[in-house]
């Protein structure tokens, strides 16, 4: 199947340019769309009534990764020329381990030797580049706890052009994201609270997680494009998380991945016998119609843009004809698009 199998028109005012907070509704508020996956039909309702779609023996996994603020500014010093300065945008894409970052560098003509400086206390040294990709690898004069440190001191989260003010980190956040990573919020688990998921619980229904750290989908440059297979993602799928998915599989419960990451780190740990071991590691998984699914039964996510991997995926679940009706029923019923918007669930 083609993407352009999945051409829509989101309207400009379906766009979320706000968190719900800031609109005066609860993140557990936000409208839910609850599609068949068999049958295309829809039911719509809210968030907070979740519980009432789920059973007890069904396991939800949540991605805990927690968001970093990607967006830096530093002074970029030219290896050949020390003398000459200039401010330049810095967006992080990918951590690769304790000290050093691919990061996309919004200025032309960057060399292997520059450094950038960020602050009195943080500077990089720009290590290499591939011509595969527009990322050059960056190695900091700090690691670990101490340059996370500072990048959540210096850093701005991502956001793009339907966002137009620039809301703090903690909107960027879920409330159980505990492992920093991720330069984009794991946005299908943002409207769950604390709340909800004691609610959830108190039914029978158990949870678990995985991380997953998001890289950025947007290159800034359109004659850079990233096919699926080229997007490389880091993943953990803990032992206790494994069991819990197995166990669950053993007694006929459904495993209910939040978020396309989370398919994507289960999909990619599973053996052909159909159990999910625990690993970690880069993936590059791509999900599209023709992928047979053996861990993932239902979904929740919010409503991606045409032409997207993440829609591409949704049709591994749903036949891409029923997921196009639904898409466009969102569209005649006003749901909100993007991390700040509306949430789909998918049984």
């Amino acid at each position: 199947m083609e993407v352009i199998d999945f051409l829509f028109d989101v309207p400009l005012e379906l766009n979320a340019t706000a968190p719900p907070e800031r609109r005066g509704v609860r993140r557990d508020y936000v409208r839910l769309m609850v599609l068949n996956k068999k049958t295309g039909s829809t039911e719509h309702s809210n968030f907070s009534k979740l519980a009432q779609f789920l059973q007890k023996g069904d396991l939800l996994v949540l991605n805990s990764s927690r968001t970093v603020p990607a967006i830096l500014k530093a002074n970029w010093v030219k290896a050949h020329d020390p003398l000459q300065s200039q401010i330049i945008e810095i967006r992080l894409a990918h951590c690769q381990n304790e000290q050093e970052w691919q990061a996309l560098l919004i200025a032309s003509e960057v060399e292997i030797g520059d450094t950038l400086h960020f602050s009195a206390l943080l500077q990089a040294e720009v290590i290499s580049h591939t011509l595969k990709n527009p990322f050059y690898t960056l190695r900091f004069n700090l690691s670990g706890t101490n340059l996370l440190e500072q990048i959540y001191t210096l850093g701005q989260p991502v956001r793009y052009e339907y966002i137009d003010v620039p809301w703090p980190l903690d909107y960027y956040q879920t409330v159980y994201a505990s492992v920093p990573g991720s330069v984009e919020m794991p946005s299908a688990g943002r409207a769950f609270s604390w709340e909800l998921l004691l609610k959830l619980q108190r039914k029978g229904i158990r949870v678990a997680y995985i991380h997953l750290h998001t890289g950025l989908s947007y290159l800034m440059d359109d004659s850079w494009h990233q096919e699926p297979h080229d997007n490389y993602e880091q993943y953990n799928v803990p032992q206790e998380t494994a069991d819990l998915v197995n166990e669950t599989k053993a007694i006929g419960g459904r495993v209910i991945a939040v978020g396309t990451t989370v398919v994507r780190s289960l999909e990619t740990a599973v053996n052909e016998q159909g159990q999910l071991k625990a690993q970690s590691g880069w993936t590059n998984l791509y999900i599209h119609d023709t992928f047979a699914l053996k861990i993932a039964d239902g979904l929740i996510t919010g409503f991606h843009e045409p032409k997207t991997s993440h829609l591409q995926m949704l049709s591994a679940f749903v036949p891409h004809d029923l997921l196009l009706k639904s898409y466009n029923e969102a569209i005649g019923q006003h749901y909100l698009w993007h991390e700040f918007g509306d949430m789909n669930l998918i049984l």
